[in-house]
């Protein structure tokens, strides 16, 4: 009597070479989170712009949107709307980094600020304007992209020292010094340097409240090529997660992939600390939620990284602007708050070693 086989619609589940078990999720399934977080990141928008310490009418929103900032209601809203905007694109930005210096590390640890690379980006900010009295805003920039690089390649070689190479435990240590020494070094510049030490602390707590259209123009040729770099290695990102010996063997250049997408991360990490400080944790809360939706693919985690990033941040911009009315909690906090609980609860799992 011969039997038919039976089709399971289940999600496909498959075991790499040294790794847990990978639960692959339906395409149409990924699609449908995808357009879902897109509509949730909208929602967060409209509501990012109508909440704050002053409340505004409607009306006042799409006076506004019109260009209009005649009542003070109309100009509320008028400064809102880039600040939203900048919280989506330095949210978008650190959650793309983070889920790139995971899959480049195979570390579910990595994360901007958790390897050093957000606070390498402020120091030489900070050196360059109390040093040599740097105050174009474009200096900034260039000034943190070389920070953020020098200090990953550092945490990185420091991470690789001695026996089993740059495992995820070592990186997760060698970053969280590397980021207290470079503490240390940030207050030591500031400390003798009282006219520029109130806007330096405020800054390196990070947020977005200073936002201006000016701002989001000068980094976003910065983070479009990071951008850019990151979501072209997606592909390759897969490869690695295999393994190198196995990636090799399958035709992928692991050097240059691995570079190419280490670059992209610099590159977003550091357009998003000049412009908005030092935010932490969006990088390493972010991909691990949408792993959970999508599935370790990287050609959908790497865009899905992005919308969640920016959803994140954005909800707790808002969270900042009302948890304390009329004053405010830079972001920096927020996602701190929430991030470093998960951040013990990731250490704390018996298969961190890998993703």
């Amino acid at each position: 009597m011969s039997t038919t086989p039976t089709v399971s619609r289940d999600p496909v589940t498959t075991q790499p070479a040294g790794g847990a078990a990978i639960v692959r999720r339906p395409r149409r399934l990924r699609a449908v989170w995808f357009l879902a977080s897109l509509a949730a990141l909208a929602a967060l928008g409209a509501w990012s712009v109508a909440v704050g310490s002053r409340e505004v009418s409607l009306d006042d929103i799409l006076a506004a949107l019109g260009g209009s900032s005649e009542t003070l209601s109309e100009a509320a809203v008028t400064k809102r709307i880039p600040r939203t905007l900048l919280a989506f694109t330095v949210g978008g930005a650190l959650g793309l980094a983070g889920a790139v210096m995971q899959g480049v590390t195979r570390n579910p640890l990595a994360d901007p600020g958790i390897l050093g690379v957000n606070m390498g980006a402020s120091l030489a900010v900070i050196t360059g304007i109390a040093w040599f009295g740097l105050s174009a805003p474009s200096s900034y920039v260039w000034l943190a992209i070389a920070g953020a690089a020098l200090s990953a390649a550092f945490v990185y070689g420091v991470g690789s020292l001695g026996r089993g190479g740059a495992t995820p435990l070592k990186l997760a240590l060698a970053g969280t010094a590397t980021s207290a020494a470079f503490s240390s070094f940030i207050t030591a510049v500031v400390l003798p340097r009282n006219d520029i030490a109130g806007g330096v602390r405020s800054w390196q707590i990070g947020g977005v409240g200073g936002a201006s259209f000016d701002s989001i123009t000068l980094v976003l040729p910065f983070l479009a090529a990071g951008a850019l770099l990151s979501l072209g290695a997606a592909r390759g990102l897969n490869s690695l997660a295999l393994g190198d010996d196995l990636a090799a063997g399958l035709g992928e250049r692991v050097a240059l992939t691995r570079a190419t997408a280490a670059l992209g991360a610099v590159l977003l990490c550091g357009a998003a600390t000049a412009v908005a400080g030092p935010i932490g944790f969006v990088g390493l809360v972010v991909p691990h939620l949408c792993r959970l939706l999508v599935g370790v693919d990287h050609r959908w985690l790497l865009p899905f990284s992005a919308v969640g990033g920016a959803a994140l941040l954005t909800a707790a911009d808002v969270v900042g602007r009302i948890v304390a009315r009329p004053s405010e909690v830079d972001v920096g906090i927020i996602t701190a708050l929430v991030g470093a609980p998960f951040f013990i609860y990731v250490v704390r799992q018996h298969k961190v070693h890998a993703l």
